[in-house]
């Protein structure tokens, strides 16, 4: 069923549209870049899923979100170092015949995720 993301910035109540984020899978510690994108209006990648149906696999996979430079587009002051910068997430993916949704609620000073559907 496919890998999907979608963020909220939840300090302004909107989706986090111009974020970037990017894809990679993860073996043996080693991350591979799979794509960047930007956030559309929705908080979402303008081209759909990241992996549709046949081409999930099992494995491990991560979500790096470019939170402190979101922030920073929209106009909030942040310190320097920011509390966040890049929210890198992790997840295993056990059966990819099912859909995995992985969104994001991100303000600069707080994070969660969960597995959507």
């Amino acid at each position: 069923m496919g890998l999907s993301t979608h963020v909220l910035d939840t300090m302004h109540g909107t989706p986090a549209a111009g974020m970037a984020v990017e894809l990679h899978t993860v073996q043996g510690g080693q991350a591979a870049l799979v794509k960047r994108f930007v956030l559309n209006a929705d908080g979402r990648n303008p081209e759909g899923p990241l992996y549709k149906d046949a081409e999930l696999r099992q494995g491990t996979y991560r979500l790096v979100f470019d939170v402190a430079a979101y922030f920073r587009a929209r106009g909030v002051q942040l310190p320097d170092p920011p509390f966040l910068d890049r929210v890198a997430l992790d997840f295993g993916i056990a059966r990819p015949q099912e859909h995995y949704h992985v969104p994001l609620l991100v303000s600069p000073w707080s994070y969660s995720t969960y597995r959507g559907s």
